[in-house]
């Protein structure tokens, strides 16, 4: 592509700030913006990525359908919810107008295992309308790519295991709740930890139904098991409570959390393959104390044991770079809802991303 890569940018709130000044970077350019939240909505992007004014402004989400139709820029990246029927709306009006998009939303990233039926939705009308559909960010590389890398270098494996921690202060007061940060016990109990307290029919009952609320490695086990050609029998999910012996105070959610309390939680995902490797993830987000960081560990069992350990990843900058740098391949991508298991390794793009558009 000869011109430079036209991107609408939906949410504007913390991750926007890396995805937009990325774009710019590398040699892209946002052609306009959206959002739900009045104190942002007539704002500059250059305000908002803290540099100078770009001549685009924030509109109302209300307006993205009349706006994109009019502009038609080449993809749309969605920085707002982690639940794939939370950006159903812009998703499905990308794929109506046949315009790409990549989203971090966490569910996205292999949905068709949680939520079949939306998916299937989706994938209808993004080959109906020529564009491609996917999600991305920081688990393309460090939940799937590295360790299907890993796997490449094993003569046998019999279990992949991984954990991996992060702040949710990072990333909103969405994902903040998701996690339970700021219930109590009781509360946790009910409202997270029940759900997944039910048979395996129960649950493919629900998932059917698509209202599942799968945990971040929910569909990064989905992810892995097709990128290293597994076929599944069965997967479990189980969702614990994390806690701190103080107090903590939440500037996402804005309040105190009470000592013993819910900061967040941890969710551990068992999945069982035909070919008897097992999966056996466990992603812990929560409000951290002074002395907690992230930490992504990673070990591949069989012939040989090999393990991975990433200390204080810079997980929002890494999300936001990996969906940036993901742009040319959703465009080079066939139509529909594609994974990235099914699209090229993840590359550094050291060039103009249109350079990489064939």
């Amino acid at each position: 592509m000869e011109r430079k890569i036209r991107v609408a940018q939906y949410g504007t709130g913390k991750m926007s700030v890396y995805t937009m000044r990325y774009v710019y970077e590398k040699g892209a350019e946002i052609v306009c913006a959206f959002d739900i939240n009045p104190n942002v909505i007539g704002k500059d992007i250059g305000e908002i990525i803290g540099g100078e004014n770009k001549g685009v402004i924030v509109s109302d989400a209300k307006k993205a359908k009349e706006i994109l139709a009019e502009i038609k820029p080449d993809i749309c990246i969605v920085t707002t919810m982690s639940l794939l029927s939370d950006v159903e709306e812009p998703l499905m009006m990308c794929a109506e107008l046949g315009i790409n998009a990549i989203t971090t939303c966490e569910e996205a990233f292999f949905p068709g295992n949680s939520n079949p039926i939306l998916t299937h939705r989706l994938d209808e009308m993004a080959k109906k309308t020529g564009c491609t559909i996917t999600g991305s960010g920081y688990q393309d590389i460090y939940w799937g790519q590295l360790i299907s890398s890993i796997a490449g270098s094993t003569h046998k494996i019999t279990k992949i295991k991984g954990s991996s921690s992060y702040n949710v202060e990072d990333y909103g007061i969405a994902l903040a709740k998701a996690h339970g940060a700021g219930l109590t016990l009781e509360e946790f109990d009910k409202e997270v930890a029940a759900a997944d307290r039910v048979s395996d029919e129960e649950r493919l009952k629900v998932i059917e139904r698509g209202e599942y609320a799968p945990s971040y490695m929910w569909n990064v086990n989905g992810w892995l098991a097709q990128k290293l050609g597994l076929t599944v029998i069965s997967q479990t999910q189980k969702c614990v409570p994390q806690t701190y012996d103080k107090d903590l105070f939440s500037t996402t959610l804005n309040m105190n959390i009470k000592a013993g309390d819910a900061t967040g939680m941890s969710a551990v995902v068992t999945t069982e393959t035909k070919e008897g490797i097992v999966l056996e993830t466990e992603c812990i987000g929560k409000v951290y104390s002074d002395t907690e960081c992230d930490r992504n560990e990673w070990t591949i069992y069989g012939e040989p044991d090999t393990t991975i350990v990433v200390e204080k990843p810079a997980t929002v900058e890494l999300t936001c770079a990996s969906i940036v740098n993901r742009i040319p391949d959703v465009i080079n991508a066939e139509a529909g809802y594609i994974p990235t298991a099914q699209m090229p390794d993840l590359e550094y793009r050291n060039d103009v991303l249109n350079a990489y558009v064939k």
